[in-house]
């Protein structure tokens, strides 16, 4: 591995795609720190230490958006706007024929698509500033100190405008780390967001250790226990089912093709961090609004849509299970797989070419994906058991650590297939080639 981020250095189109990448998350954090005009910091940060402890809805988002919301920054919406939109889209273009089409227009339609995404995401990030500036005008410190010192439909419109600019920046800035940088720069961004709240949920461990409300004990086997989960994650995430493939031999003029045996990857968990992003985004969005409001019915919907509740886990689960079938189904089409393979001559030993093996794939895939989606609710719901019944002060696995895990797998991968195709040595030492032994 270490001679693989040596090689790095050695292409210049590689270095400066994690350059740039690097930049522009810097310049995401940065923008963490901007404040929102109108807002008394001291007795908003005051008011979330008081509530978002635990596993409170504010600190489960503020966790989403790298403290940008305890801070009421430039970016307290973070990028989940983007994200639901997104969602909202993908749900469209099965249901309207217009969408479809355009998705199967390729490069055109996926721009379009796109547009369409962005102008979704200015309206719900108008949406929700709206309603969270309504919030805070209501909202008082421990010490009854106003968050918004002068409320009113000045403060109202500053921060709408600040908060959904913020978010189209983000929206901008993941867009460009897709094109010039290294991963998928929605992905990256949440990733940075997280991976800089563990210094902070470190320094907080080792207070509960000094202070005797944890003991060493204890951390030992909540240590065991992030490795074990870690290394459950990078196994179920690199796992997959080989379907054997045999290519019969074809005789074109007197080149002779096929006659070879492969097989056909299925991933366990196809969909990847999707799920659990896309649940937790439309989980927030409806939370996110009542939680600011001060209304009896708010209030219910706040508390029933809380981190902890079984309300919430159940419904968590239910969305994780939904969304890794359907975009499972979006991102695989067995169809079309099955009638390429009888394009070149392809089948499945004991399944008839066509419909049986479309049929026979489609039904290996909803076994897996079965599979992929328990993993997954399992691993999102462990914080719930790890805050409540040890005491655990961060958010330790759930959509947190399969972003971090799949993401940084996903970003290895990159780098890894930019290197070998200029014949450097990756990161996972392989098997040197028969033709330079000896």
């Amino acid at each position: 591995m270490i001679s693989g981020f040596q090689n790095i250095s050695k292409i210049p189109e590689l270095r400066n795609r994690i350059l740039f990448t690097f930049g522009m998350l810097a310049v995401y954090r940065i923008g963490v720190f901007v404040p929102t005009p109108g807002i008394d910091t001291q007795a908003l940060g005051a008011f979330f230490e008081a509530q978002a402890k635990g596993g409170s809805l504010l600190g489960l988002i503020d966790m989403f958006t790298g403290g940008a919301l305890s801070q009421f920054s430039v970016f307290a919406l973070g990028i989940m706007p983007y994200i639901s939109a997104s969602i909202i889209l993908q749900l469209l273009t099965v249901v309207i024929p217009y969408l479809e089409r355009l998705s199967k227009e390729g490069d055109a339609g996926r721009k379009k698509i796109t547009q369409y995404t962005r102008y979704g995401t200015v309206a719900l990030s108008f949406i929700q500033g709206m309603g969270i500036a309504f919030g805070l005008e209501n909202m008082k410190s421990p010490m009854g100190d106003l968050v918004v010192p002068s409320p009113g439909w000045d403060f109202r419109i500053m921060a709408v405008l600040t908060l959904t600019a913020g978010t189209a920046f983000l929206m901008w800035l993941g867009e460009r780390i897709s094109e010039n940088g290294i991963g998928n720069g929605i992905s990256m961004i949440i990733f940075a967001g997280i991976v800089a709240r563990f210094p902070t949920a470190i320094f907080n461990t080792v207070q509960l250790l000094r202070t005797g409300e944890m003991s060493i004990f204890m951390m030992l086997i909540i240590g065991a226990v992030m490795i074990g989960v870690m290394g459950a994650i990078i196994l179920m995430e690199r796992g997959h089912r080989k379907i054997p493939v045999q290519y019969a031999k074809r005789v074109v003029g007197r080149k002779v093709y096929g006659g070879s045996s492969t097989h056909l990857p299925l991933r366990v968990n196809t969909a990847g961090v999707i799920p659990p992003i896309f649940a937790s985004s439309l989980l927030m969005f409806p939370a996110t609004i009542a939680n600011f409001i001060d209304h009896p019915v708010a209030l219910s919907i706040a508390n029933l849509l809380a981190p902890g509740a079984i309300f919430y886990n159940i419904l968590y689960v239910l969305l994780i299970i939904f969304f890794c079938y359907f975009y499972t189904a979006v991102q695989f089409n067995p169809v079309d797989v099955a009638d390429n393979m009888k394009k070149y001559g392809g089948y499945i030993p004991g399944i008839r070419p066509g419909k049986r093996t479309a049929d026979y794939i489609d039904k290996v895939l909803t076994r897996i994906t079965l599979g992929g989606a328990l993993y997954l609710s399992a691993v999102c719901v462990l914080p719930t058991i790890l805050i409540s019944q040890f005491n655990v002060p961060f958010y330790f696995g759930g959509t947190a650590l399969l972003i971090v895990v799949g993401v940084a797998l996903d970003t290895m991968t990159q780098v890894e297939s930019h290197m070998l195709t200029r014949h450097y040595e990756g990161f996972l030492k392989k098997g040197r080639l028969k033709g330079r032994r000896g």
